[in-house]
C-alpha cells in the first residue's frame, strides 16, 4: 500500500514537471533538463547506499550512480565541447523540487519499507524519464551530438528501468 502510495507520488509529481514542457525545449534547456534527471537519480542512489542493508538493492544502486554519473559527465563535457551553458527551466525545477520531496519520504523510512519504496520510485522515475527522453527530448534536440548521447543514455535506462522492476517485483 505505501510502495502503490509513493510510486503514485513520484510519478504524478514527474509527470506534472514534464508537462512544463508544451513548448519546444530548446539544446540548452533539454542539456539541463537531462543533467537535472541524472543528477536527482545519483542522489536517490547515495541515499540507497547509505540505507539499504539488501544486497540487491545496494547492488542497484551502486549501477544507478556508475551510470547516470557516467552520462552527466558526458553530458558535461559535450557542453563544454559545444559552448553551451545548460539553461534551467520550468521542466528542470519541476523535477528537483518532485526529487526533494520523494527524497525527504524516502529518507524517513527504513529496512525493507525504504527498499520497497525505492525500487518502486526507480521503476516509476525512470519510466517517466523514458518516455520524455524519447517523445520530447530527442525529437526536439537540434544537435546531432546532443541527440546521439541522449539515444544512448535512453538505451541504457530503458535496461534500469527493466531492473529496477525487476528488483522491485522480487521485493514484494
Amino acid at each position: 500500500m505505501l510502495t502503490s502510495r509513493l510510486t503514485a507520488a513520484i510519478f504524478i509529481a514527474v509527470s506534472s514537471a514534464g508537462l512544463a514542457l508544451a513548448a519546444e525545449p530548446t539544446d540548452p534547456q533539454i542539456a539541463h533538463i537531462a543533467y537535472t534527471a541524472g543528477s536527482i537519480d545519483i542522489e536517490a542512489a547515495k541515499l540507497a547506499l547509505e540505507k539499504s542493508k539488501n544486497a540487491d538493492v545496494v547492488a542497484f544502486a551502486n549501477d544507478m550512480l556508475r551510470d547516470h554519473q557516467a552520462v552527466n559527465d558526458q553530458a558535461l563535457a559535450l557542453v563544454e565541447k559545444l559552448g553551451v551553458t545548460p539553461e534551467d527551466n520550468d521542466t528542470s525545477k519541476g523535477l528537483a523540487a518532485a526529487a526533494e520531496k520523494e527524497k525527504a519520504r524516502l529518507a524517513a523510512l527504513d529496512g525493507e519499507a525504504f527498499d520497497e519504496a525505492y525500487a518502486a520510485n526507480e521503476v516509476a522515475y525512470h519510466q517517466t524519464v523514458n518516455d520524455a527522453l524519447d517523445t520530447i527530448l530527442i525529437p526536439n534536440a537540434s544537435n546531432a551530438e546532443l541527440k546521439s548521447l541522449l539515444t544512448t543514455g535512453l538505451k541504457i535506462f530503458q535496461g534500469h528501468q527493466e531492473h529496477a522492476e525487476h528488483l522491485a517485483a522480487s521485493l514484494n
